[in-house]
């Protein structure tokens, strides 16, 4: 079956599929384990952890992501999985076109064919749309069909023709295509085929229209879930916030500090004057939000030796450590764009082409990166520097010189140290980003990217997409906790004036 590329709901709503997507609200159990007993407070944190993590599965999947979509499970063609599955599908279809072209046609696959896609199209009907589905029960009622095919009568592709109006009746717009093409195929087995894969993509497309058609209610009953469970385990252990207390009142502390300075960078249009964003650094009165928010992004930083890991937050460490990963990836990405343009121009890097290649080659060549940062930056700093003289020759354009070659080279490599300026201010902007996500949106601070960053727009969205849908569902849960805390840090006019649940 190809893959699900779009899911989008029906054309006509109530066509939709009607369905529930309850997340398990049965309660974990803590198996039993043996060994010395855990302390009181740690004991805590993990029933804490366990008792919620199902339906954490859930709201992180859905109720974090308001893009969430079910899709298919794709088996690679080469691996042994793949080739046993086509292997025994094109079997099964070869075995229907003997069948249909024997003489006389042997009808006994196509029927059971024709009940499965039966009961397709009645699933993919509401319980009112009574219509609908007693015209689909008369045209496919299997009774009389199974009469027809035992005299031979059994006409396949005028059944295979009604079908087809009826799936482009019940599909949503971008299947429509793949439909149209279907009318063009003559041969039975082919054409019934290809009404199974349509099908298929239209039983996904409806699930997700149902799960985005629900996703209010689930966020909403995730969000209650949630805190309902951790306040049960509040009540049992009130020293539960101590962690969460004291990574909030880090937060307040960070933000009455000078930000850190770094020399010049290597001269580039790109980092020419500050962003006008970077006036989110002037020191101005704390409030609930900026504390929070400062809060969000240390976590990006966090040392994973630290135990002291705030317990709202325990469920979503993976996540966040994820997100600490793809940031340093695009801080190091940046950092050699960034370097690389400097020495070359802008006539290169006013080539998308050129900054496309140049951004799959860095990548690639990245992923030993954490392991190897110096032989990673070695290898970077060769082919980079490679593309830019190759680029520069194509297009006619003077060649580096030897000694700008070396000093190009000498700059990648020396962004594999954690000290570099480069990086160091790429980092400080990417988080200066973020922050802005938080407070404006993803799609505003887009629109205001602090210099160097411009390269890595999309990479830089989608982080700050997931970044802030975690932390939306986090303050939705966890926001009256929150509150209270916060209102110890700052003023109590502006706790007052600013209420963390609405951030």
């Amino acid at each position: 079956m190809p893959d699900v590329e779009e899911n989008v709901p029906p054309k006509d709503p109530g066509d939709a599929e009607s369905g529930s997507c309850k997340p398990d609200a049965s309660e974990p159990t803590q198996e039993d384990k043996s060994g010395p007993e855990e302390p009181p407070a740690l004991l805590s944190v993990t029933v804490l952890t366990e008792t919620v993590n199902e339906v954490s599965k859930l709201s992180n999947k859905i109720g974090m992501n308001h893009d969430y979509l079910m899709e298919e499970k794709i088996v690679p063609p080469n691996s042994l999985e793949g080739k046993v599955k086509e292997t025994m599908h094109n079997a099964f279809w070869d075995h229907l076109k003997e069948q249909l072209s024997a003489a006389p046609p042997d009808f006994s696959c196509a029927l059971e064919l024709l009940k499965e896609i039966k009961e397709i199209l009645l699933s993919l009907l509401l319980p009112r749309q009574n219509r609908l589905k007693t015209e689909i029960e008369e045209a496919l009622d299997m009774d009389f069909l199974k009469q027809k095919a035992e005299h031979g009568a059994l006409d396949v592709p005028y059944l295979s023709k009604y079908i087809l109006n009826m799936m482009t009746l019940l599909c949503a717009p971008v299947r429509d295509e793949a439909l149209q093409k279907l009318e063009h195929v003559t041969d039975p087995a082919q054409l019934l085929r290809g009404i199974f894969q349509v099908l298929g993509l239209m039983k996904m497309d409806m699930v997700n229209y149902t799960i985005q058609s629900l996703q209010p209610h689930l966020q909403e009953h995730c969000i209650q879930y949630e805190r309902a469970k951790f306040q049960e385990q509040l009540n049992e252990q009130p020293s539960l916030l101590n962690h969460t207390t004291k990574w909030l009142t880090k937060a307040a502390a960070d933000l009455t500090m000078p930000p850190p300075t770094c020399p010049d960078m290597p001269d580039s249009p790109s980092v020419a004057g500050p962003s006008p964003n970077e006036a989110a650094n002037n020191p101005e009165p704390l409030s609930p939000s900026m504390v929070l928010s400062q809060g969000f992004l240390n976590l990006l930083l966090w040392d994973p030796e630290n135990e002291e890991f705030p317990e709202t937050l325990l469920m979503d460490r993976t996540r966040l450590q994820e997100l600490e990963s793809q940031l340093h990836q695009l801080t190091v990405l940046a950092s050699v764009l960034l370097v690389a343009s400097s020495f070359s121009g802008s006539v290169l890097f006013g080539s998308p082409q050129f900054v496309d290649k140049l951004k799959r080659i860095t990548k690639s060549l990245l992923e030993d990166f954490n392991s190897r940062p110096e032989e990673a930056m070695l290898t970077v700093s060769e082919q980079v520097s490679q593309e830019i003289h190759q680029s520069l020759k194509n297009m006619g354009l003077a060649a580096l010189s030897s000694d700008n070659t070396a000093s190009l080279i000498g700059h990648l490599q020396n962004i594999a140290k954690k000290e570099n300026c480069v990086r160091s201010v790429i980092d400080q902007r990417i988080h200066l980003f973020l922050k802005c996500c938080l407070v404006l949106g993803v799609q505003r601070s887009l629109l205001d990217l602090p210099g160097g960053l411009t390269l890595i727009e999309a990479e830089l969205a989608e982080l700050g997409q997931k970044f802030v849908n975690l932390t939306y569902h986090n303050q939705q849960v966890f926001g009256p906790y929150y509150t209270e805390i916060l209102k110890t840090l700052t003023s109590p006019e502006q706790a007052l004036e600013t209420k963390v649940e609405s951030l």
